[in-house]
C-alpha cells in the first residue's frame, strides 16, 4: 500500500486531500515533522492563501530544507505549486522553495474575469508525462487561485482564464497542480492515481 506524507503545515485543506488519497487506497500520515517529511515514500504539499505565511510557517518548523533535499515525488498542490517557484510578488516579495526558475504574479484575466479565479475551466495538455496518464485534453479541473505562476519549460498542461494559466508543472520529482485535484472529479482522481505510482 503507498504512503503518503501531507504536510501538515496550516497553509491547506488536508482533509479534502487525505480523503481523495484515501478513497485511492493510500495510506496517509498528515505531518509536519522534519524526519518524517525526509524519510516519506511521498510527499503532498497542499496550501491555500498567501506564499508569505506559508513559507513563514515551513521555516518555523524546519521544513524548508527537508522539502529542498527531498528526492522522490512531490505534489504542491494549489498554493502549493506556487511554492515551488523561485518568487512571488505577493507584497513586497517572497522567496519561495526555488525548485523552478520564475516569479509568482498577481493574476490578471483582465475586466471581464473576475480575480480570484475561482470555478471549473478546461485542461489543454502541452507534454505528455506520467502525472497525466488517461486525463484527456479538455478534461475539467477545479481552481481557486488569485495569483499564477510563470509559463515557461516547466509547464505540462495550461488552463486559459484571460491567458494562459500554467495548471500541472513540473521540474524532476516535483510535480505541481495550480487546481485542486482532490475536487476535479474524475481528472483530478486520475492525476492523485497517477501520483501513487510515480517512480523517480
Amino acid at each position: 500500500m503507498t504512503e503518503v506524507a501531507v504536510v501538515a503545515y496550516g497553509a491547506g485543506n488536508i482533509a479534502s486531500v487525505q480523503f481523495a488519497l484515501e478513497r485511492l487506497g493510500a495510506t496517509v500520515r498528515l505531518t509536519a515533522d522534519p524526519l518524517e517529511i525526509a524519510e516519506a515514500e511521498r510527499v503532498i504539499l497542499p496550501g491555500v492563501g498567501a506564499a508569505g505565511y506559508a513559507m513563514s510557517r515551513l521555516a518555523e518548523l524546519n521544513l524548508i530544507e527537508p522539502l529542498r533535499a527531498f528526492e522522490r515525488p512531490l505534489l504542491g498542490v494549489c498554493l502549493g505549486q506556487q511554492l515551488l517557484f523561485e518568487r512571488s510578488d505577493e507584497g513586497d516579495g517572497v522567496d519561495l522553495l526555488g525548485f523552478i526558475p520564475g516569479a509568482v504574479k498577481r493574476l490578471a484575466p483582465g475586466d471581464a474575469l473576475p480575480v480570484p479565479h475561482m470555478g471549473w475551466s478546461r485542461l489543454t495538455r502541452d507534454r505528455d508525462d506520467p502525472l497525466l496518464e488517461g486525463v484527456t485534453d479538455g478534461a475539467y479541473a477545479y481552481f481557486v487561485h488569485g495569483f499564477v505562476c510563470p509559463d515557461g519549460s516547466a509547464t505540462l498542461s495550461r488552463a486559459d482564464y484571460g491567458g494562459p494559466v500554467p495548471a500541472v508543472v513540473r521540474a524532476n520529482n516535483r510535480w505541481g497542480c495550480q487546481f485542486h485535484p482532490e475536487r476535479s472529479a474524475e481528472a483530478g482522481a486520475t492525476i492523485l492515481k497517477n501520483f501513487l505510482s510515480l517512480t523517480c
